[in-house]
């Protein structure tokens, strides 16, 4: 744990708005983007987001973010300090972007997109939706699973998706039929951009896996849960879920988020990480304490409401044995690689990632504020995430807004 000056809660910024204590983005979070001013055709540009406003990059000669990703550690460390420095109160101020005149694109270029299943309360309550007999296969206290997802269809937060069409399959027919879904789900996630990656046929050391972390996002891996259980079987997820993912525009370092790490452990009687997925030093501090929340709006409604709020520390399996499974086998992870958590669901009822737990498989609809009831996501509604850390003696780190709307199928 490598704990700086740039994350005195002291440190005041020149930027006014990022001294209130409810911003998302104080001096001491400094995430990352791509924006241009709304309305242009000007090309996307790397910022840091400041309070409520953005400092362009360009001028430091820094415009592509897939570039600073494949850096050490240690320079961007350095840059980080830079910032800091400049963005500081004391330092001479600098013309900033609004985020508010702002338009936003994906972070970085995603050559792949890996989604991984660590959250073990929603791997068992789906299980016991799917496979009652058997929610949860041996597998899975063992090796990290994970399928390899659709990198053309990540979208950014704000961005609409169309409802998709699938084979789905009702319980007492005999043929399926190819029809719009009409149990679209979200999932409650964290995104892992990598950072420097590695030769193709030289795995890493878990001991290693930070220095090829880059930072988090929000991710929402929308799913069609009526076309899923028809095709998951044998090889996984396919078209239930490549229609659209979700991210923030925003990258949370994972120099930020440094004093939120919490020791990794796993319940007693449950089998230990093979060897090569554990260490000392993994233990002592390789999971974090990032709260994570859903938030729905239908259009009747005049504010979002709250659905349920859970935790990263709920994982059943850390950032870096993502990454060091992954890379296992000789795979070559490259800077921009998005590895997503899975869904992130915590032990309670009001803890879940999902729409598909939080209505008991569909059976349960949720009450909303105006009196309205969902059991899934209808053509208009809004989904968004949002997820933040806080600690005492620390500054608040928000991850930014998460949001995307469902229009009618085509």
């Amino acid at each position: 744990m490598t704990i700086d000056h740039t994350h005195d809660a002291a440190a005041r910024s020149w930027v006014a708005s990022a001294n209130d204590p409810a911003t998302d983005f104080p001096l001491q979070n400094l995430p990352f983007c791509a924006f241009r001013r709304a309305g242009t055709l000007e090309p996307f540009r790397v910022g840091v987001g400041i309070g409520d406003q953005i400092l362009d990059l360009s001028a430091w000669g820094i415009a592509d973010l897939n570039a600073l990703m494949a850096r050490p550690s240690s320079e961007r460390r350095a840059l980080r300090h830079r910032l800091f420095d400049t963005l500081k109160v004391g330092a001479p101020e600098l013309e900033l972007v609004p985020q508010a005149a702002a338009e936003y694109t994906v972070p970085c270029r995603i050559g792949d997109y890996t989604d991984f299943y660590t959250g073990i309360h929603h791997a068992r309550a789906i299980g016991k939706l799917f496979r009652p007999d058997n929610p949860l296969l041996p597998n899975y206290q063992w090796v990290p699973i994970g399928y390899h997802g659709r990198s053309s269809s990540i979208v950014v937060s704000g961005t609409p998706l169309r409802r998709p069409k699938g084979q789905v399959k009702p319980p007492d027919a005999d043929a399926p039929v190819f029809k719009p879904s009409a149990r679209i789900d979200c999932e409650l996630e964290l995104g892992l951009f990598v950072g420097p990656g590695n030769a193709l046929g030289e795995p890493f050391g878990i001991d290693e896996a930070d220095e090829h972390a880059f930072g988090l996002t929000l991710l929402n891996d929308w799913s069609a849960r009526d076309i899923q259980p028809w095709e998951y079987q044998p090889l996984g997820p396919f078209l239930a879920k490549n229609f659209g993912t979700t991210i923030s525009p925003w990258i949370v370092t994972m120099e930020a988020l440094e004093p939120f790490r919490i020791p990794f452990t796993r319940p007693a009687g449950d089998p230990q990480p093979l060897p090569y997925l554990d260490s000392p030093a993994h233990r002592a501090g390789a999971a974090y304490d990032i709260e994570l929340e859903i938030w729905f709006k239908t259009p009747g409604m005049a504010e979002p409401a709250r659905l349920s709020r859970s935790n990263l520390r709920h994982a059943y399996w850390s950032l870096a044995q993502m990454l060091t499974h992954h890379a296992s086998n000789g795979c070559n992870l490259q800077p921009g690689d998005l590895l997503g958590t899975g869904t992130l669901s915590g032990p309670e009822p009001e803890e879940a990632g999902s729409l598909l737990e939080l209505t008991g498989g569909g059976k349960q609809p949720l009450t909303l504020p105006n009196g309205e009831q969902r059991t899934f996501v209808q053509d208009g509604d809004q989904l968004g995430l949002r997820a933040f850390a806080e600690k005492p003696g620390y500054r608040r780190i928000g991850f930014g807004a998460c949001d995307g709307v469902i229009l009618p199928a085509r």
